[in-house]
């Protein structure tokens, strides 16, 4: 006899069905008071014109479905116990969302003047997408909520995070018809075959098929039936289906729905856990179909509505200036018979709040929502272990990101027990010289194993899939509920989650402003194999914007770093993965570079952002320089000190200050970034008048950009990528883009007053280095040996 608890189409009576739609009826009406009315909340009196928003706007089309997954998931969190949240995919149906969460009185809880009464509930209706108010879609400000629901395709990926590390969470997700559409998506249904059941979570996908986008079917729910359940036994699940119109025969087949998940969940959690099964589970998937619009008007003006995509919105129009509207509106709501859910005073009655958890376990106050509650701080060993010695500048070579790696491995075996840090790549965390963190995890797999792969394991905490917007989420998903991680990219295709960083930038934006979301582990961004080394892969593989996209975003959430080498990168990686509420963007190369700077110095020359390298300089202190080289990156400081080097040695009398700078923020003025200098600061740094002569890493218009309003503005010029790209050499590259030591040196004697004659020679000969470069490389396939050969010479150290 089977040990399974009973199903709910036993279990569930007539009265508790009647309480889960009761609760039901009581989200639907507040998500349309929310659409609509600015006072008479509870229809005390009829509706008139007055009671009605000037502005009408919101989504009502998927906040049926959404309010009967929240119900439904109450239930079931009751009666389990379970710890559980839910991503809402569909986020602009965020009226749902608050309803659920006022009903709960976690909204209350967070904002005590939106109590759980009539006073409470007109502020609830009054603020949703009013001025002052909240959005009209899941956001920062909705209590439990962890995917901002302004953009969609995201929300698999962010669940799949979120259950990640979580052994006990279960991550429910609700996916729209519209949002499976699109590649991110589509591209998270193989997340299944990442999920550990032993250390992890469960993820319960409900995709919510209701037919419509805003004018447009959605592809999903016209497949066939047959189509659609191959589709999504094909992904690796076992599809449960609820589909109806009858509000209690959809309740009663939700009800069994959810529980037959529940409880191959459990089963497939007790079966890896307690009997050691390690192959990969089918899990469940919930296909719920209901009508666009559910319970709204049937149509308007002789029109349908309900069913069809004039629903999705704003179903009922211009009701403040439309007598048949207003009256169709009221009749709507009161089909709810809001009497029976709300007493006089407007507070739920028991009967709505029959089967809605308490404390914790309500999904509007669970911790993992707001995940810097469960934050601990990263155990990160001391640098000195892992820095390379530098005995005097540029003496040695090493590869950075492969230094980094050393300090990862160790990161993850000191947190091998408490589980609270992933590292997530596109296939690339070997390419990217991270290797050396294999030693102390595998890579999370669990598909089929072949005796030819490496690193493979169930259990493993390095995420690799070819799907940059998929690595993206799992990632914000971690970081979210309060875990820590590292994404490492090559720098040109990361441009691929540009949007996505967009909406993770807008959500701690506005999260910092909220006293009660506690502050999270910061996104941090590994980029390497960069522009300048990417030489072997050609065009398609340079392309270093990432850092102008990110620089445009809030500046109390970006830091962008250029480490020039290996020990710099560990300071800087160090202060970033214990840093909180921020996206930080590291530059670093992969290929071997010079070492500049010993670990003390590195640590002070990170801390203060950008120096002047006084060994590399020619100032003497007695005047000031007559001319500044500044480098941001590890190529672009390679070659402004080999050009230093030339400079001393054939003009040894001109006072050459260099500079460098790891954070690009540092440009900035004080007033508009934290990190950002003050006008005596920078110019003490640059000067106000003197030539700057820039080699920059990216694209050279950001430099501009950052300090168009200095002193010094008009006597900057700046060297970078300007899309002169092909497969060639390392330094064919900086030459194509003019950023050789040969250019930045004529560069000097070109804007340096008093130079331009008297070195004509000396330009001659750089120019004449650069001829000679273009015609060896086409004979050799190799660089110059000059260049190839070149250190930082001893007696200039």
């Amino acid at each position: 006899m089977s040990d399974a608890p009973p199903t709910s189409e036993t279990r569930l009576s007539d009265s508790a069905l009647a309480a889960l739609d009761a609760h039901w009826r009581a989200a639907n009406y507040l998500s349309v008071g929310q659409i609509y009315l600015l006072d008479n909340a509870l229809l005390a009196q009829p509706l008139r014109p007055e009671h009605i928003k000037p502005r009408l706007l919101g989504h009502w089309g998927t906040s049926p479905g959404l309010n009967l997954v929240h119900t439904h998931l109450g239930r079931v969190v009751c009666d389990r116990d379970l710890d559980a949240i839910c991503v809402w995919g569909p986020g602009h149906g965020g009226p749902a969302v608050l309803a659920s969460s006022w009903l709960d009185g976690s909204y209350a809880e967070t904002y005590p003047d939106v109590s759980r009464d009539a006073h409470g509930m007109t502020r609830l209706f009054r603020q949703f997408s009013f001025p002052g108010g909240v959005p009209s879609h899941v956001a920062p400000e909705t209590p439990g909520s962890l995917h901002e629901g302004g953009e969609l395709g995201y929300s698999l990926a962010h669940a799949y995070g979120a259950a990640l590390d979580n052994p006990h969470l279960l991550v429910a997700c609700v996916i729209g018809d519209g949002e499976a559409e699109t590649g991110p998506l589509a591209a998270s249904w193989h997340s299944n075959k990442f999920l550990d059941p032993v250390h992890d979570g469960a993820v319960l996908p409900i995709l919510h098929l209701n037919g419509y986008k805003i004018a447009n079917p959605t592809v999903l729910s016209r497949l066939p039936a047959s189509e659609l359940d191959a589709l999504l036994r094909g992904y690796g699940h076992e599809p449960l289906y609820v589909e109806g119109v009858e509000p209690f025969a959809v309740h009663r087949a939700m009800a069994v729905a959810l529980d037959d998940a529940l409880d191959r969940i459990a089963g497939i959690q007790r079966a890896a856990r307690e009997g050691g099964a390690v192959e990969r589970p089918r899990w469940p998937v919930i296909v719920l179909r209901t009508p666009k619009g559910w319970t709204g008007p049937s149509e308007v003006d002789g029109l349908p509505v309900e069913g069809t995509w004039r629903a999705h919105q704003v179903p009922v129009a211009d009701v403040r200036e439309n007598p048949d509207h207003l009256r169709v509106l009221e009749q709507w709501m009161r089909s709810y018979r809001p009497e029976e859910l709300f007493d006089s005073q407007g507070r739920p009655r028991d009967q709505v709040l029959a089967h809605v958890p308490t404390g914790p376990r309500r999904l509007g106050a669970n911790p993992h929502a707001n995940g810097g509650l469960l934050t601990r701080d990263l155990p990160l060993p001391e640098l000195d272990r892992y820095a390379v010695p530098v005995e005097r500048p540029g003496a040695t070579l090493h590869e950075p990101t492969r230094v980094l790696g050393d300090l990862l491995e160790q990161v993850m075996r000191d947190t091998a027990t408490r589980r609270d840090f992933r590292i997530v790549g596109p296939d690339e965390t070997a390419s990217n010289r991270l290797q050396a963190v294999f030693d102390a995890t595998g890579k999370a797999w669990q598909a089929q194993t072949l005796t030819t792969d490496e690193h493979l394991s169930g259990h493993g905490r390095v995420m690799e899939i070819l799907s940059e917007h998929v690595c993206q989420g799992w990632l914000e998903g971690y970081l979210l509920t309060g875990r820590h991680g590292l994404f490492s990219c090559y720098e040109a295709f990361v441009h691929i989650v540009d949007s996505m960083v967009n909406q993770h930038i807008k959500w701690l934006k506005v999260a910092r402003t909220l006293p009660w979301r506690r502050p999270v582990p910061s996104l941090n961004y590994l980029l390497t194999s960069h522009v300048w080394r990417q030489d072997h892969n050609g065009f398609s593989h340079q392309d270093p914007g990432f850092v102008d996209h990110v620089l445009n975003k809030s500046p109390e959430v970006v830091r962008v770093y250029l480490p020039p080498d290996a020990n710099t990168l560990l300071s800087v990686a160090d202060h970033a993965l214990r840093s909180r509420d921020y996206v930080n963007v590291i530059v670093a190369g992969k290929q071997p570079c010079f070492d500049w700077l010993s670990m003390d110095q590195a640590r002070v020359h990170c801390a203060r952002g950008a120096g002047v390298w006084e060994w590399a300089g020619t100032e003497d202190g007695s005047r000031e320089p007559d001319v500044v080289l500044a480098a941001a990156g590890d190529v672009p400081t390679q070659e402004v000190l080999a050009a230093a080097s030339l400079l001393r040695r054939y003009l040894p009398e001109l006072a050459v200050r260099v500079v460098n700078v790891v954070d690009m923020t540092r440009l900035l003025p004080r007033e508009e970034h934290p990190h950002g200098m003050t006008d005596a600061e920078f110019d003490a740094l640059f000067t106000r008048d003197k030539p700057v002569i820039f080699a920059y890493h990216g694209y050279p218009w950001l430099v501009h950009r950052l300090a168009y309003r200095r002193a010094v503005h008009p006597y900057l010029h700046v060297r970078g990528y300007k899309e002169m790209g092909t497969t060639t050499t390392p330094f064919d590259m900086v030459v194509r883009n003019d950023l050789d030591r040969f250019r930045l040196v004529m560069d000097v004697l070109d804007r340096t007053p008093g130079l331009a004659v008297r070195t004509a020679p000396l330009r001659q000969r750089m120019e004449d280095a650069r001829t000679r470069h273009h015609a060896w490389i086409r004979e050799h396939g190799t660089d110059l040996p000059e260049v190839a050969d070149w250190s930082w010479p001893r007696q200039d150290g």
